[in-house]
């Protein structure tokens, strides 16, 4: 996004010097702010989906004249959520560009776009930053080595690292993910009760869901870990005793399939499964998997 926002400027900039634009002029400061009417910025809401009717709307706005400049961008955030039909009426436009509009797909999952889409765009590909280079910044920004350790292993983003930094989310949720795995071996019979008191009551929406599911995998991908010798690799490095524990009721193949059924769940989960009836599969297979 901050490439596209800065490709925006260096269009529609009317002071540049050059490929860089200014930053200060009013078309700057309005594609900064998203005000701007020839820039426009379309993304889902936090764990939806993109539908036709927003594609349609979209496809709307690209018909009418531009406002002020003699071209048009239009940024479409999280591409990869686009319902099949939806892509499938943005594919049109794709085929058939404009001269004057010029479109940007963003996604951290291509595989998930059409490829009948994706063959009609110039993709450009941005590597992660180094975990330990992330893992690094963290702690000089007051991150516990642990929390940073987490983090980095959840995203690749800075940005969005230092936020979960001071989400409480993410204390809880980890918390829980220990605290179920325990219960799923040491009182199997009220894991139903456990999965309404602590998760269904507690965690709702489906990003928080989401987490459970990325925590829910580290924890089965340390067992490996533990299991492998590979203490330097661990993420949960502050639970290694309890880790050990699992080790006698968790082989390497099982705890492999465990892994295999979380990442299914995220599947259905993306593909707007409910999302407490996911979640509480994932529990209910952990319990069979034993």
């Amino acid at each position: 996004m901050a490439v596209a926002v800065q490709l925006a400027k260096t269009l529609f900039c009317l002071d540049r010097d050059g490929l860089e634009p200014c930053h200060e002029c009013r078309n700057c400061k309005r594609i900064a702010s998203n005000n701007h009417p020839d820039v426009r910025i379309f993304s889902p809401e936090t764990g939806k989906q993109i539908t036709i009717e927003q594609i349609d709307f979209l496809l709307k706005e690209i018909a009418y004249r531009s406002s002020e400049s003699k071209r048009r961008l239009f940024i479409i955030e999280h591409a990869d959520r686009m319902t099949q039909v939806a892509a499938n009426r943005l594919l049109k436009f794709i085929e058939e560009p404009s001269e004057k509009e010029m479109m940007i797909l963003i996604t951290e999952q291509a595989q998930q776009i059409l490829p009948t889409i994706v063959s009609r765009c110039q993709t450009i590909s941005f590597k992660p930053i180094q975990k330990i280079e992330l893992r690094e910044k963290l702690e000089k920004n007051a991150v516990s080595k642990p929390l940073a350790r987490l983090l980095t292993a959840l995203t690749d983003d800075y940005e969005a690292a230092l936020e979960q930094a001071n989400d409480e989310m993410i204390a809880r949720a980890q918390s829980l993910v220990i605290q179920l795995s325990e219960e799923v071996f040491a009182r199997p019979s009220d894991i139903l009760l456990a999965i309404q008191e602590k998760v269904i009551s507690r965690f709702k929406d489906k990003q928080q869901i989401s987490l459970l599911l990325d925590l829910f995998l580290l924890w089965f991908r340390d067992i490996i870990f533990v299991h492998l010798q590979k203490d330097e690799q661990l993420v949960f490095i502050q639970e290694k005793k309890r880790l050990e524990k699992f080790l006698l009721h968790c082989s390497l193949e099982k705890a492999a399939e465990q892994m295999e059924k979380i990442l299914e769940a995220k599947k259905r989960l993306d593909a707007n499964a409910n999302p407490q009836l996911v979640i509480e599969q994932v529990v209910l297979n952990l319990q069979e998997g034993q």
